[in-house]
């Protein structure tokens, strides 16, 4: 039975990689749950990067605290601040950078949005893959901690955020605005 779960698990893995994008739920225990987001952008990882690296440009602002990613900044190298300005004179760290390889790997430690609220702790990690002409950006959030009456829906909630937060870098890229809507038949 666990080698017919293997090979099926194996299989819909398969099926689910032949599309354009993805974005899944791939783990969820009492404990955490790990996220996984995959895009293919119609550029060289050096372009994707460039605007990886600046989330005020890609960021939507509904899913900010100030309600505006232009107060979003990164400071892509280790010990660098993923952070938001407040008005007032108030500020956010979303992440604290921890592993930088440029037009490669951008890893950082913390808990976006509402999880800042929690007991959780994440570890993001983008990967660029070049793929041709074209960039594969595989995101892997993992997360862990205490949440007051269990996660729920959160893993779903937050999945469709960050997949909406790639997508949105994608349409950047490929279209100049990150406001292009995903096509109603394209998996988020």
């Amino acid at each position: 039975m666990k080698l017919l779960r293997s090979v099926l698990c194996a299989l819909a893995a398969a099926l689910l990689s032949s599309s354009a994008s993805q974005a899944e739920v791939v783990d969820q225990q009492a404990n955490g749950f790990s996220l996984q987001e995959q895009e293919i952008i119609a550029a060289a990882p050096d372009k994707v990067w460039a605007e990886l690296i600046q989330p005020s440009h890609w960021w939507s602002k509904a899913h900010t605290f100030s309600g505006d990613a232009t107060n979003l900044t990164l400071d892509a190298k280790a010990g660098g601040c993923w952070c938001e300005t407040l008005p007032g004179g108030g500020s956010v760290l979303h992440m604290t950078v921890v592993n930088v390889v440029p037009d490669k790997l951008l890893r950082m430690r913390g808990a976006l949005g509402p999880f800042q609220s929690t007991g959780m702790d994440g570890a993001l990690n983008i990967v660029l893959t070049p793929k041709g002409k074209s960039t594969e950006v595989a995101l892997v959030y993992n997360l862990g901690g205490y949440v007051w009456g269990g996660y729920q829906a959160l893993p779903q909630s937050a999945d469709g955020v960050l997949g909406l937060q790639l997508y949105r870098l994608k349409q950047l890229i490929e279209t100049g605005s990150p406001d292009t809507p995903r096509p109603p038949n394209e998996k988020p």
